[in-house]
């Protein structure tokens, strides 16, 4: 069995804990990141097991573990108080450990006393990914939920998510819903489809806007975000042009006869 390390003194009562494992475009790593930035989250645990890749993730010059824990001090106004703890991880986990990883975390949250759960996951049509969707919005900017009791569903639906009808969901993200629904535990996904093509962090904007509802006492921005998403797209975009006036110097022949000239004279 996984071994999942918090540190004792994590506010964890309640708290709102936010599952980001690696998904496509890598949306929930964007949001994790931002929400640690954002709220000055700290380090505070993470879990060992032989089976996880034999990596870690360096920052600052400190090595960490590829399944890490945040936390910070909750954030009160007059009427509430909202506690978060984040759960973020960049390696994928394999199939055989999804199992037991799941079990370690809903054990740990069973007894640390934890609130509700959000997975944060991504999707992208005409790639392969985890996941196969039925999705009848003509858009891209698709954002879909997975409620594991009819309370998050309901909740979801409170927040403008519109459920998500047919469709398979792997990884961690499937196996943690499947469980929390077996043990009738709070757990919603949140998935927004993405450019798989690029970081998506619109993408990631989409999902904080959602996460904001559930944090009345927090305040979260999706500006930086937003711009985030536009200098990615500007660089891109500088890109391709680059690329196709370099495609098109190469089908002039007559850049060819000069480049000859110059080569012989």
């Amino acid at each position: 069995m996984p071994v999942v390390k918090v540190s004792d003194s994590v506010d964890t009562e309640d708290a709102l804990v936010v599952c980001c494992f690696p998904s496509v475009s890598m949306v929930s790593s964007i949001v994790a990141h931002y929400l640690i930035e954002r709220l000055d989250l700290t380090f505070c645990g993470g879990v060992r097991h032989p089976r996880l890749p034999a990596v870690c993730l360096v920052q600052d010059g400190a090595p960490m573990p590829p399944i890490r824990f945040y936390a910070g001090q909750p954030v009160c106004t007059l009427e509430s108080c909202d506690k978060l703890i984040v759960i973020v991880s960049e390696v994928q986990i394999h199939g055989m450990l999804a199992l037991p990883l799941t079990e370690a975390l809903l054990e740990w949250s069973k007894e640390s006393n934890t609130g509700a759960g959000i997975l944060v996951d991504s999707f992208s049509h005409g790639v392969e990914n985890m996941h196969e969707l039925v999705d009848d919005d003509d858009t891209d900017e698709t954002v879909l939920g997975i409620g594991s009791t009819e309370e998050n569903r309901g909740q979801l639906d409170k927040m403008g998510i519109p459920l998500l009808k047919h469709g398979v969901i792997g990884g961690m993200t499937g196996v943690l819903l499947g469980e929390g629904r077996r043990r009738g535990l709070n757990m919603m996904a949140i998935m927004a489809e993405a450019a798989a093509e690029y970081p998506d962090a619109r993408a990631a904007a989409r999902v904080i806007h959602h996460l904001d509802m559930l944090l009345p006492a927090i305040k979260l921005d999706t500006e930086p975000l937003i711009e985030e998403a536009e200098r990615i797209e500007e660089q891109i975009k500088s890109m391709m042009m680059h690329k196709l006036q370099t495609s098109e110097e190469d089908l002039d022949p007559t850049m060819t006869e000069g480049a000859s000239s110059m080569l012989y004279g």
